[in-house]
């Protein structure tokens, strides 16, 4: 199965995996699964890092490398869908990444509430 992982989970796995239950590691883990970082968390990164809202002292491509993630980037098709996302969550990027979502017909892991909201398949 495609699952994208939302921003905080690959911090997570970066800094604090305990956080993350077992049953998602167990998604994360499974070779059968392909695991996709979506280009608008490496956005949300770097937009936070450049504000002072988040310390990033760690090379993130070669973190994704090393987790064997691939980095799913952000197309037309899922852009054209942010005009009919309601707005139940106000978040751009989280809303960026459901629309990533619904657009490729991936699951996303997350633990953000407001994305039960909307049509995406969460794990």
């Amino acid at each position: 199965m495609n699952i994208i992982i939302d921003t905080h989970i690959f911090l997570w796995l970066n800094f604090e995996p305990k956080k993350i239950s077992q049953e998602h590691l167990a998604h994360l883990e499974d070779m059968d699964n392909k695991i996709f970082i979506s280009s608008i968390s490496i956005a949300e990164i770097m937009i936070k890092k450049s504000i002072g809202n988040l310390e990033v002292d760690f090379d993130i491509f070669e973190s994704i490398e090393s987790m064997g993630l691939e980095v799913l980037d952000f197309d037309g098709k899922s852009a054209l869908l942010l005009g009919s996302l309601p707005f139940f969550h106000r978040d751009p990027f989280d809303r960026m990444i459901i629309a990533q979502s619904l657009s490729a017909k991936y699951k996303i892991i997350t633990v953000d509430k407001k994305f039960e909201h909307y049509a995406c398949e969460l794990i």
